[in-house]
């Protein structure tokens, strides 16, 4: 590129990923590489607010539009900061030495934020800290996330934290509801009851409580009287969420996607912001990995044992075991690659690809010269770890949804042979002979138990109980016996009860190895001896004692002619010196 275009390029800036904006009656904040920014609620050039290494986040601007406060890291943990809008030094509000979450401003100007501090649990409770004096008022609120006042003194809160999993669509204990309450109340009172699903984010605008609902499927912008009734919907995405909604001067910022939009709730308009930031851009540039093994995500080894395939930093490489040279597989860029093993053969690689857009199995050449190709076609949620068949016909593999596949590789179709409805499953094994999968999948309290699945009857029979929990199975080579790891032994370390240092038992040792006969009928090789499988004598032992019987006489000749050689030299050195 020309010298000239890339002065004009860097002069209209260049587009980011935004997230939590913060908006008045004309500027937005919003954070961006893990600072705060501010433009004109316009669009533009924006301009970079903080430059500290610690991330900054939830901005909140104060009424008065002169003072914003947000979370930061400056000092190890998140704590709350404030600093005039137009720019200056951050001064420290909270001393709370964990997460100190930044909501809203109160109607006369302090800052309102959520905390674990005086909880002693994972639950968070809302507080209020004045930027002036520094002094903290804990709400008499349990489990207040976040939440906004009207301009009567009356609280409209979001119940709980965001659902930890991020899992869409969620209804159940854990999902988030918008409470009313105001001081001197002695219950709080829930507004969003008729919906099970998640309702968060409120913010209050001219006798309305707006808010972030998914009832028709996607995190969308809703709103309600003071007494819950009277809903609307005023955004209908599909598919990207509504996030961090944050309300000023009659109209809402919200974040989309990796953009900004904004809401104006008077003329019911909804249009994106169009952002460009004056920035180098650091994280981008190209840097030297020097410890490229700090980043490897999976390693695994050769049918032959002679070359080991890496996966790091989405990559695949192909490496000897001894002298020679290290291949690339798959293309170079814009693809980003998982968990790559050999297939049976050790001429391809299997991987999963995210070239389509979702994550798909491909098949790589070991030596990094020829194209991929693509085994799967119908991936809907992430997938882990496929691992083939000896002989080369079948993947087994599961997904995020908990489902256990089987991808014929020929006809490049998969068959689902098993769900979980507690966890995901784990560590697939294969008989040698490619007839039978073993996998561990929980049971319902929570034990893995070891199934194994049967090609030819497509059925899945349990090997284990779910008394115990078992896992890594094993095949031995004959395919006859399966050794695994399961959990036991119980000796205690603690005697009794009782005691000042004795207040519980102590397992220390409950893992050990097992091992299953397939067929029913095999012995373990690690069983002791017994009447009717007594001690089997060794090759050596019988190959010397026919030697022996050949040669009984000629040995027992030179044992009495070495006998009688040591009694002669005892007699001519017995004088010594």
């Amino acid at each position: 590129m020309p010298f000239a275009a890339l002065v004009l390029a860097a002069a209209a800036g260049t587009v980011g990923y935004y997230r939590t904006p913060a908006l008045t009656s004309d500027t937005l904040v919003f954070a961006a590489e893990g600072d705060l920014w501010r433009v004109p609620i316009a669009g533009g050039l924006a301009q970079r607010l903080t430059t500290h290494l610690g991330e900054e986040t939830n901005p909140a601007i104060s009424p008065d539009g002169a003072t914003l406060a947000f979370t930061a890291r400056y000092e190890g943990p998140d704590e709350v900061y404030a600093m005039p809008l137009s720019g200056g030094p951050p001064v420290r509000l909270t001393y709370e030495g964990m997460q100190a979450a930044v909501a809203s401003f109160t109607p006369d100007g302090k800052v309102l934020y959520g905390t674990r501090r005086f909880t002693g649990t994972l639950d968070e409770q809302m507080a209020t800290v004045d930027p002036k004096s520094g002094a903290v008022e804990l709400l008499p609120l349990a489990q207040a996330h976040n939440g906004t006042y009207d301009d009567r003194g009356r609280l409209f809160f979001t119940r709980l934290p965001k659902q930890p999993s991020n899992t869409k669509r969620y209804k159940g204990g854990t999902a988030q509801t918008i409470w009313t309450w105001k001081d001197g109340e002695k219950e709080a009172k829930n507004l969003t009851a008729d919906f099970t699903g998640t309702s968060r984010s409120p913010m209050w605008w001219s006798g309305r409580v707006y808010f972030a609902s998914d009832r028709d499927g996607t995190m969308n912008l809703w709103s309600m009287d003071a007494s819950g009734g009277d809903l609307r919907q005023h955004t209908k995405h599909s598919g990207w969420d509504v996030l961090s909604p944050s309300l000023g001067a009659g109209r809402i910022a919200y974040q989309l996607g990796a953009d900004l939009r904004v809401f104006d709730i008077a003329k019911s308009e909804d249009r994106p912001v169009e952002i460009r930031l004056a920035s180098d851009f650091d994280q981008l540039r190209e840097r030297w990995v020097k410890a490229p093994m700090d980043f490897l995500t999976a390693s695994h080894i050769a049918p032959k044992g002679d070359r080991v395939v890496l996966t790091a930093y989405g990559k695949v490489f192909v490496a000897p075991a001894g002298p020679g040279r290290l291949a690339q597989a798959g293309k170079p860029s814009a693809v980003r690659y998982r968990d790559a093993k050999f297939l049976p053969d050790g001429d391809e690689l299997l991987a999963l690809s995210t070239e389509t857009g979702e994550t798909e199995f491909v098949s790589l050449p070991a030596n990094g010269v020829g194209e991929s190709e693509k085994l799967s076609s119908d991936g809907k949620v992430l997938r882990w770890e496929g691992v083939p068949s000896p002989d080369g016909k079948w993947i087994a593999h599961h997904d995020k949804d908990r489902q256990l596949w089987l991808l014929e590789v020929s006809a490049k179709r998969s068959t689902r042979i098993d769900t979980s409805p507690a966890e995901d499953f784990s560590e697939l094994a294969w008989s040698p002979d490619s007839k039978h999968l073993v996998y561990g999948k929980p049971a319902s309290n929570q034990f893995r138990q070891l199934m194994i699945y049967d090609l030819a009857t497509k059925k899945s029979t349990a090997l284990t109980t779910d008394r115990y929990d078992s896992g890594s199975p094993s095949f031995s080579p004959d395919g006859k016996l399966l050794y695994f790891l399961s959990d036991r032994v119980f000796d205690s370390l603690v005697g009794q009860p009782w005691g000042p240092r004795q207040p519980e038992p102590f397992f220390d040792r409950v893992t050990k190895i097992y091992v299953i006969a397939l067929d029913g009928t095999t012995r373990s090789p690690f069983a002791p001896p017994d009447e009717l499988h007594p001690k089997e004598a060794k090759k050596d032992d019988k190959k010397e004692d026919k030697k022996d019987d050949k040669n009984g006489d000629k040995k027992d000749e030179k044992k009495d002619d070495k006998k009688d050689e040591k009694k002669d030299d005892k007699k001519a050195g017995g004088g010594g010196w």
